[in-house]
């Protein structure tokens, strides 16, 4: 087993290193998406059909290579069809294709869609959206006014489309979390583009929403210029930018230059072979993967030129001033290094422990950095202990609530920082993090099922029938929570940590397949990634047998199919991705880990 252990180690080390920038960091490779495509495709059409025909077309080819035999188009090429993004595909190929050129290609989306009884022609299409996302109205509202732009079924359709209130962005921030918004933090472009666009075509009937909205637009199209980034993606995401865009240009405001950047954006992004990620690229957080994967074989991987080149990245990707985005204070890290990224909830805690572990001998040359993102999480944890995402006191829709994951992710960042920067805390600093901590504890053991599993926020499982992922949240928090008691807030807190981590992993042996891996819960199929994560949170904490039937499952699954990803990223309110770097760095976590318990 310890030959095996350290020869599948050393080739994952090389490939890790391989897949490393001349720069120093990783950038990843995020899965295409159809329904990044049919947005953006769409957007090119009615923006400049004939000077966009290369791309359009070069769209379209990709759509029709990459459609399910069932005729339908799931998130990612790997992905199940669903209503949604077959729904957008049909919109979009209706569109853009000439004469009869897509005719073959919309006949199969639309016997696809018949079988999920949705008749693109029929007025229960828009009840049949609104149903599935019900209160949230982040994607169904979006994906019905570009249905209806493209005459799926018709303008008329806009009657039935629910009005989003674009005019309640201009309320200081500070009033949003009392609004009960129907679009989630991140979404404030699409509330304000999409809802200019219903707002025109929607027939109004009441004369007093219609002037309060009429003085609003100009004021809104305002501020989603100045919330745009240098880039011209917001949030460097290809359909949100896209949705932007194609509301603007069939509301009459073409030539406005949020969307020539928008378009410019959107252009500069597709790929070579006619597709788009769902976002540019997940950098910094693929980053923090690679270096957390190496775990104590660090030195031994990375020169320390190259440990002070990823260093230095991060450095200098920090959050310096509050985020015109969404007005978060200095302090915190975004996913990507490019412009549209904005500081988040889990890249930060993870970006300040990869900090940490690249300067072991030297910590003193990140304290800064690090005491800063420790501010910017205290501010952004919530009155439940819990910690969210991008905004405090959001909590009206799930992506914008606390959760298990990120609040364990940053229970270990501030547990580590305190192990580790000890003497450069003032009494008033130590103070501060520890009631964070204790707070962030005791959300966590609430949230935690009586079955001993975590529900992750931003993963999930398409094979599972409510699309969580209770293995990946269970595994990561577990993880966390195992190198917390490494600490000295650990020690002070081991009780509490000793009981989470065995409920975590009763859960994590209690739905491990038979042939030894792990998919997203019972009986599902298994995974490199879910797997590996369940094998680093068992390890540290006994369970041979079923460590080594995990270890002998990845091995051959490997060995046979070599580092396929899975579809387990969930962003927006349900649209799935893979990432090429997730089965690399969380095999070599494993590997690791593994090597450290038995070495």
């Amino acid at each position: 087993m310890n030959t095996r252990i350290r020869f599948q180690f050393s080739e994952l080390t090389t490939l890790l290193l391989q897949k490393r920038k001349a720069s120093g960091y990783w950038e990843g490779r995020l899965s295409s998406s159809a329904l990044g495509v049919a947005v953006a495709i769409t957007a090119l059409h009615f923006y400049d059909a004939r000077g966009n025909t290369s791309e359009i077309l070069s769209g379209l080819k990709w759509l029709d290579a990459n459609i399910n035999s069932d005729g339908g188009f799931g998130d990612s090429p790997k992905s199940v069809s669903n209503v949604s993004t077959s729904l957008l595909c049909y919109s979009a190929v209706k569109a853009c294709s000439r004469e009869n050129r897509g005719s073959s290609l919309l006949l199969k989306i639309g016997n696809y869609l018949r079988s999920q009884n949705i008749d693109v022609n029929s007025e229960q299409l828009v009840p049949a959206i609104l149903d599935f996302y019900r209160t949230d109205r982040t994607f169904s509202v979006p994906i019905l006014t570009m249905c209806a732009l493209c005459n799926v079924p018709g303008k008329e359709a806009f009657d039935s489309i629910p009005q989003l209130p674009f005019e309640f962005s201009l309320l200081p921030r500070s009033f949003y979390s009392m609004l009960n918004l129907s679009v989630v933090s991140y979404a404030i472009p699409a509330l304000i583009a999409v809802g200019i666009a219903i707002f025109k075509f929607k027939k109004r009937k009441n004369p007093m929403m219609r002037m309060i909205r009429e003085a609003s637009v100009k004021k809104s199209l305002a501020l989603l210029r100045k919330i745009q980034p240098e880039s011209g993606g917001y949030l460097e995401a290809i359909p949100l930018t896209a949705f932007v865009c194609l509301c603007l240009i069939e509301s009459g405001y073409r030539d406005l230059e949020v969307v020539r950047d928008g378009m410019n954006f959107l252009k500069r992004t597709q790929r070579e072979d006619g597709s788009w990620p769902i976002d540019i690229d997940l950098s910094t957080w693929v980053t923090t993967l690679a270096v957390k994967s190496l775990r104590n074989n660090l030195d031994k991987v990375l020169s320390q030129v190259e440990k002070q080149q990823i260093t230095n990245h991060l450095l200098a990707i920090q959050n310096k001033q509050i985020h015109s985005f969404n007005g978060t204070p200095p302090g915190g890290w975004g996913w990507t290094s490019h412009s549209g990224s904005v500081p988040d909830g889990d890249d930060t805690p993870g970006t300040m422990l990869a900090l940490m572990a690249l300067n072991q001998q030297n910590p003193e040359v990140v304290r800064d950095a690090v005491l800063s993102g420790i501010n910017w999480l205290s501010q952004l944890q919530n009155s439940d202990g819990g910690f969210p995402t991008f905004s405090r006191g959001w909590g009206k829709l799930p992506f914008d609530q606390s959760c298990s994951d990120l609040t364990g992710h940053a229970i270990l960042a501030m547990a580590k920082t305190v192990h580790v920067l000890s003497d450069s805390l003032s009494k008033k600093q130590y103070s501060s993090i520890k009631r964070s901590l204790v707070k962030a504890l005791i959300y966590l053991e609430k949230q935690q099922n009586p079955s001993g599993y975590w529900l992750p926020l931003w993963f999930g499982n398409q094979l599972n029938s409510d699309h969580t992922n209770p293995v990946y949240g269970t595994a990561r928090v577990t993880a966390y929570l195992n190198e917390t008691l490494q600490t000295h807030f650990g020690k002070e807190y081991s009780v509490i940590l000793k009981l989470m981590i065995d409920r975590g992993c009763r859960y994590l042996i209690s739905v491990q397949n038979r042939e030894g891996s792990w998919g997203g819960a019972k009986d599902i199929h298994g995974s490199i990634e879910e797997t590996s994560l369940a094998v680093t949170a068992l390890v540290q904490n006994g369970f041979h047998e079923e460590c080594t039937s995990g270890l002998n499952w990845l091995a051959e699954k490997t060995k046979s199919d070599g580092l396929i990803a899975a579809p387990i990223g969930l962003y927006f309110a349900s649209l799935w991705y893979d990432e090429e770097m997730y089965p690399l760095t969380a095999y070599m976590e494993c590997l690791s880990t593994v090597k450290e318990t038995v070495e």
